[in-house]
C-alpha cells in the first residue's frame, strides 16, 4: 500500500513531535512544513521536504498532500482546516477545535458537508491508559456507573515565567479553558455524555483576575454524578500529566500510588491510571461489609500520539471513523464553556 503524504502546519513542540512520528511511521510520509519561522525554514532544510511559509502557498504547488496535520495556534485550527477540507484535504486539527463554539460549528457542518475526514487531537483518547479503561467499563466490570471523581492538581511555578504573558492572567488564561478541556474529553469517554454542570472558582492564592481553582460538578445523561477539583496553585501530583507517566517533563513527579480519576459503579471501582480494580464476587455480595476483590488491570505499552497517528492514516484511507470526531471537539468545547459560565454566574448550565 502506497504511503501517505501528510504536511504539517505549525512547527513548534507540538509540530515537531507529529514530523518526528510521521517520518518514523511506515505508513505514511511527511509532504512538507508549513510555518513561517526561520526555526522552521531551517528544520525543513535539514529534513530535505519543501517548505512552505504559509498554507495558500503549500496548497499551490504542483502535488498536494493526502492529509495535513494543524499544529498552529488556536485561533487559526478552523480557518486553515475550512481551506484544507475545501480542497478534500483530511485533517488532524489539534485541540482544541476552536477558540469559539460558533467556529467550530462551522467546521463540522462543513465537513459534514464535503464529507472530508477531520480528526481532532485529543491525544490522551489513544492512550493505553484509556483504551484498558474504556474496555473494563464497556465488559460491565463496574455494573452500573453511579459516580466519577477527578483532580488536575498541580503547581504552575511563578518563576519559571509561565505567567508572564499577561493573557495567562486574565479571564480565559486559567486552568477551566486551558486545562479542562482534556478532562472533558477523558470523561465523556469513560462516563458518557455529560447532561449539566454546575462550577464554582476562586483566586484567592494568586490573586489574578484568573480562576487558580475550581470545582465542578457534572451530571451524565444516564444519570450519574461526577465531581472534579482543578487547581494550578496546588503542591499535588494528582493530575493526569504526573500519574500517566506519558510525558517526559512529568517523570520526576510520577508518584506510582496516586490516582487522577476513581470511577465507581454498582458491581466495582476503578482507579486510574493505576487500574487498581476493586468489585464485588457477584450481585448476592453487594454489601457494604463484604470485602471487594482487588486486581490491577494490564496496561498495553502504547505512544498515544503514535497511535493517533496510526488511526488518522486509518481514517484518511476511509478505513476507520475518526475515535475523535469533529463533533466531539464541539461538544467538548461547549462543556468547557458552560462550565466557564457556570463558574461566572453560580447556575447550573446544561449542555445537551
Amino acid at each position: 500500500m502506497a504511503q501517505l503524504h501528510i504536511s504539517v502546519a505549525g512547527a513548534g513542540q507540538i509540530g515537531k513531535r507529529h514530523i518526528e512520528l510521521i517520518i518514523a511511521h511506515s505508513d505514511c510520509v511527511l509532504h512538507s512544513i508549513v510555518d513561517p519561522s526561520p526555526a522552521a525554514t531551517a528544520l525543513a532544510k535539514t529534513l530535505q521536504v519543501p517548505w512552505y511559509s504559509c498554507l495558500d502557498d503549500m496548497l499551490a504547488a504542483p502535488i498536494k498532500p493526502q492529509a495535513i496535520v494543524l499544529a498552529t495556534p488556536n485561533q487559526l485550527h478552523v480557518p486553515q482546516a475550512l481551506v484544507c477540507v475545501a480542497q478534500g484535504i483530511a485533517c488532524l486539527v489539534e485541540k482544541p477545535i476552536a477558540t469559539t463554539i460558533a467556529d467550530a460549528q462551522s467546521l463540522c457542518d462543513a465537513a459534514q458537508r464535503a464529507k472530508v475526514a477531520v480528526l481532532i487531537g485529543h491525544h490522551r483518547r489513544h492512550s493505553g491508559i484509556m483504551e484498558a479503561s474504556c474496555a473494563a467499563i464497556a465488559a460491565g466490570r463496574l455494573g452500573k456507573l453511579v459516580a466519577m471523581q477527578g483532580t488536575f492538581m498541580l503547581y504552575k511555578a511563578e518563576n519559571e515565567g509561565y505567567f508572564e504573558p499577561e493573557w495567562r492572567r486574565t479571564a480565559g488564561g486559567g486552568p477551566v479553558l486551558l486545562n479542562m478541556i482534556h478532562e472533558v474529553g477523558n470523561m465523556r469517554s469513560l462516563m458518557g455524555e455529560i447532561a449539566a454542570v454546575h462550577a464554582m472558582s476562586s483566586n484567592a492564592t494568586r490573586g489574578f483576575a484568573v480562576e487558580d481553582t475550581a470545582c465542578i460538578n457534572v451530571r451524565f445523561t444516564s444519570g450519574a454524578l461526577g465531581s472534579f477539583i482543578l487547581s494550578d496553585c496546588a503542591a499535588s501530583s494528582r493530575s493526569w500529566e504526573h500519574t500517566s507517566g506519558e510525558d517526559p517533563r512529568y517523570t520526576l513527579s510520577h508518584v506510582d500510588d496516586d490516582d487522577c480519576y476513581v470511577i465507581a459503579g454498582t458491581m466495582g471501582s476503578l482507579s486510574v491510571p493505576t487500574m487498581r480494580l476493586k468489585t464485588f464476587a457477584n450481585a448476592a455480595g453487594q454489601s457494604w461489609h463484604k470485602a471487594l476483590n482487588t486486581e490491577i488491570i494490564p496496561l498495553p505499552n502504547i505512544d498515544p500520539m503514535q497511535a493517533q497517528l496510526g488511526h488518522f492514516c486509518e481514517v484518511v484511507r476511509g478505513t476507520a471513523l475518526p475515535l475523535v470526531s469533529v463533533s466531539d471537539g464541539l461538544q467538548n468545547l461547549k462543556i468547557v464553556e458552560a462550565i466557564a459560565e457556570s463558574a461566572r454566574t453560580g447556575q447550573i448550565v446544561y449542555t445537551v
